[in-house]
């Protein structure tokens, strides 16, 4: 059975870098995948469920990946949001390819 799972680093908001596999074939995004390995509080990330109307699954991309373009919900949401950085993304909008094997990102401060 070939494995559909990619690699990747996720940095918690207490600084704790976790290495997790996350799936390709599940239509998870960033934000579901941190959930599901409770890597944040409940009730601290996707918030919204997801919809980009919230901003506390935002995180920052450390690795060089080329993601996604930003869709105008997810650009308004950051240009509101706290501590939004350069590489801000929220994990709602990155969806799990393969493409992401080897993804860093750090979880923003919750707001």
């Amino acid at each position: 059975m070939e494995n559909n799972d990619v690699n990747i680093t996720i940095i918690d908001r207490d600084g704790v870098t976790h290495q997790i596999e996350a799936p390709t074939d599940m239509a998870m995004n960033l934000m579901e995948v941190v959930r599901s390995y409770e890597l944040a509080p409940e009730g601290t990330i996707g918030v919204c469920g997801g919809m980009a109307m919230c901003a506390s699954c935002q995180c920052y991309v450390k690795s060089n990946h080329e993601l996604p373009e930003m869709q105008d919900d997810e650009e308004a949401m950051l240009s509101e949001a706290f501590y939004v950085k350069d590489n801000s993304r929220l994990g709602c909008q990155i969806h799990i390819t393969p493409e992401l094997e080897g993804l860093e990102v750090e979880l923003a401060p919750e707001s």
